[in-house]
């Protein structure tokens, strides 16, 4: 048995309860989750804006310990640290082998639908969300689904590197790979943009400008690298990016998903500047460029998980926290129970911090 935050109903709290999980079958591994994140990506889920089969267990931004392997596995072993991340990779589509494995759908990777399920409970299926569901005990995945890291790294600052900075530091080294003196305006300072705020100040942005209309979140992007901030609700908030930055941005990165926040990053863009879409939209939103932008040569472009080749990124990651360059403690608010993991949800609700962290030890 293993104890997990199962959610029965959208828009209701999850029910603490235990839950069966399978032996690892081949390329499969089981690991004793130490620490996982509270993501704006399980509230979308959660509060049914994402539809998804039910009973479920969310959680995808995780750290543990290796238990045991199934056959077949050669990338981690027993005892291995490791961080998991939902971009689960086949190897062998056409995305993996030109180098943009983020995009695979991972085919290969979850079990057929006529085999037993990794998760149960009272016999029944429970769904794994992502592939991951880490707000569980104990976490089943695919090998492909995680990465060895060094075992210095504290767990808790490990976790959010599986989707806030992988995704929001991804996005400045890998999706745009951004050259050192370019401007970048990051709408929105949740987990994924001050992530993206301090992967600019890494690769060495000209200025960083952070848009949010909250002042607490505004002063943790300073904390973390931002040159200016700008209340992202203000009337003139594009007017204001664009004054500051002398004529617009190279990249305006969205890390909301609003509507709002997506027309802020496209109309803070300089001439041939690119608008980078990282949040979850609703499903019926629409994200456009004007014929005088594309006269401009301007770009729109989503970057799902940062386009992260995180068997590589991860480990990079965490040398950079362990050498003191990426500053992970600033992105952690508090550190939570699993039963207590509701009225986390429900802080996060409110927008007014950064990660929440559920600790299993």
């Amino acid at each position: 048995m293993t104890k997990a935050a199962i959610l029965e109903k959208p828009g209701e709290p999850m029910v603490i309860g235990d839950i069966d999980i399978a032996d690892p079958a081949p390329h499969e591994i089981l690991i004793d989750t130490k620490a996982c994140g509270l993501c704006h990506s399980d509230l979308h889920f959660i509060d049914g804006k994402y539809p998804h089969q039910l009973p479920l267990i969310p959680g995808h931004e995780a750290a543990g310990v290796v238990r045991a392997v199934g056959s077949e596995v050669t990338m981690v072993k027993p005892g291995d640290h490791v961080v998991s991340c939902l971009s689960a990779f086949c190897g062998q589509c056409e995305f993996c082998v030109t180098g943009r494995m983020a995009l695979c759908l991972g085919q290969g990777t979850r079990r057929a639908k006529d085999a037993a399920p990794r998760l149960s409970k009272d016999g029944a299926p429970v769904h794994q969300l992502l592939n991951l569901s880490a707000f569980a005990e104990q976490m089943l995945i695919h090998e492909h689904a995680c990465v060895a890291i060094d075992k210095d790294m504290p767990f808790d600052r490990a976790a959010v590197l599986g989707c806030a900075v992988t995704t929001g530091a991804g996005t400045i080294f890998n999706a745009v790979k951004l050259t050192p003196g370019e401007t970048v305006a990051v709408i929105g300072c949740g987990g994924v943009g001050l992530a993206a705020i301090n992967a600019a100040k890494i690769a060495g942005a000209g200025m960083i400008i952070a848009a949010d209309p909250l002042p607490e979140k505004r002063a943790l992007a300073e904390t973390l690298g931002a040159t200016h901030t700008v209340d992202a609700l203000a009337e003139d908030a594009a007017t204001q990016i664009v004054k500051l930055s002398g004529g617009g941005v190279h990249y305006g990165i969205e890390a909301v998903g609003r509507q709002a926040s997506a027309d802020l990053a496209v109309a803070s863009l300089r001439r041939g500047g690119t608008a980078v879409i990282l949040g979850m939209m609703p499903l019926d939103c629409k994200v456009g460029l004007g014929a005088l932008d594309l006269l401009g040569g301007k770009k729109l472009i989503g970057a799902i998980m940062g386009m992260n080749h995180f068997p590589v990124d991860l480990p990079r990651l965490v040398d950079f926290y362990l050498r003191g360059l990426l500053d992970l403690d600033t992105l952690i608010a508090e550190r939570i129970g699993l039963e207590d993991i509701n009225a986390g949800f429900d802080k996060l609700r409110e927008g007014y911090s950064a990660r929440s962290i559920v600790m299993f030890d």
